[in-house]
């Protein structure tokens, strides 16, 4: 099989609401809105395989001049362990140095994979303020958060 990373356009946008509904269902991933990600369409990169399909997507979403996260990472499920995960974190990642953040924050349920990029874990309460307004008061095991807050240093 081959990949490529692409920026996703709006007309991918459905496809990759679809490919993500699962773990949003499960409450692994929030949910955006179609209009959210039209707004955040530029932070996000995708992977395609050779039919044309997205079958992994993530973005980037800038906190501070300093700060990124790394949000809504997925993976299609029969495309998984074939490295396209890292492909994506390592990507964003490298925007992320190359527009001159200091530190990538994610949270997740898979520490390994980040972890293996150089991440590390740290206490939640040192997560930004409008993180957990913003985003979190949206998540359905709000107020008791189980997911792993990870940085990475650039």
């Amino acid at each position: 099989m081959s990949f490529r990373i692409i920026k996703p356009i709006l007309s991918d946008i459905p496809n990759m609401r679809n490919l993500v509904s699962l773990e949003v269902q499960n409450g692994v991933i929030l949910d955006r809105s179609e209009d959210e990600i039209a707004n955040t369409i530029r932070s996000y990169k995708a992977i395609k395989n050779e039919f044309d399909d997205i079958v992994a997507f993530s973005s980037l979403y800038i906190y501070s001049m300093t700060l990124g996260e790394i949000r809504s990472l997925i993976v299609r499920e029969d495309c998984r362990r074939k490295g396209l995960a890292t492909l994506l974190i390592n990507s964003l990642t490298d925007d992320a140095n190359n527009l001159g953040l200091k530190e990538v924050l994610v949270l997740t349920y898979k520490r390994e994979v980040f972890e293996k990029l150089n991440f590390k874990e740290i206490d939640k309460a040192k997560i930004p303020n409008h993180k957990i307004w913003a985003d979190c008061i949206k998540c359905k095991r709000f107020p008791v958060c189980d997911e792993i807050a990870l940085i990475k240093t650039l």
